[in-house]
C-alpha cells in the first residue's frame, strides 16, 4: 500500500454487504460507511454536525470475513487506500468514483464488545489448516487492563508466521 495515499475511516455501515465474485472466482464486497463529524461553531456555540459517506471495496478473504461479519449498522473502522475509478456508462457518459480499496477492516469496540474467531488458512503446498486460538473483545472495567483477554489458548507452530 501506498505511504503517501492511506486512509483511515471510523463509521457505521450504512447497507447490508453483498458477497459477490468475478467470473475467475475472486470474492468482492462493496459497502458504504457514514462517517460523523460534530463541532462548536464559536460565532454562535451552537453545535453543528455533518455527515459524508464513502463506499468501501473489499477483495479475497477480506471480502469474505467482512461480508460474514459485517451488517447494516456496524461501526467499523476501515484503513486502506484512496482511489478514483472511471468507467462508461450504458448512455456513453464518462463516470468517476472514488471509493477506499480496503486493507483492513475490523469493529469499532468503543461502544460494543466483539467475539473474534480465526479464520482457517492456507499454508505452504495448499494445506489448510485452523490456528486453535481465539479472542473475545470486550470493554475492561475502569482501569483493570487490557481490553483484549485470551480464551481457549493453544500452541501456535507455523514457522515464520505468527499468530495474530
Amino acid at each position: 500500500m501506498s505511504n503517501g495515499n492511506s486512509v483511515t475511516l471510523i463509521g457505521n455501515v450504512t447497507r447490508d454487504l453483498e458477497l459477490r465474485y468475478t467470473q475467475s472466482g475472486l470474492p468482492s464486497v462493496t459497502f458504504s460507511i457514514a462517517v460523523n463529524r460534530r463541532w462548536q461553531n464559536r460565532q454562535t456555540n451552537e453545535w453543528e454536525e455533518s455527515t459524508s459517506y464513502f463506499d468501501v471495496v473489499c477483495w479475497r478473504e477480506l471480502a469474505e470475513h467482512a461480508s460474514q461479519s459485517l451488517e447494516r449498522g456496524s461501526r467499523v473502522i476501515v484503513y486502506g487506500q484512496l482511489q478514483q475509478r472511471t468507467w462508461e456508462d450504458q448512455d456513453g457518459q464518462k463516470r468517476t468514483k472514488n471509493e477506499i480499496l480496503a486493507e483492513e477492516v475490523g469493529p469499532s469496540l468503543r461502544y460494543a464488545s466483539a467475539q473474534l474467531n480465526r479464520a482457517e488458512r492456507r499454508q505452504r503446498g495448499g494445506e489448510s489448516f485452523t490456528p486453535q486460538q481465539s479472542y473475545s473483545a470486550t470493554a475492561p472495567a475502569a482501569g483493570r487492563g487490557p481490553a483484549f483477554q485470551e480464551i481457549n489458548p493453544a500452541s501456535y507452530s507455523d514457522e515464520g508466521e505468527e499468530p495474530f
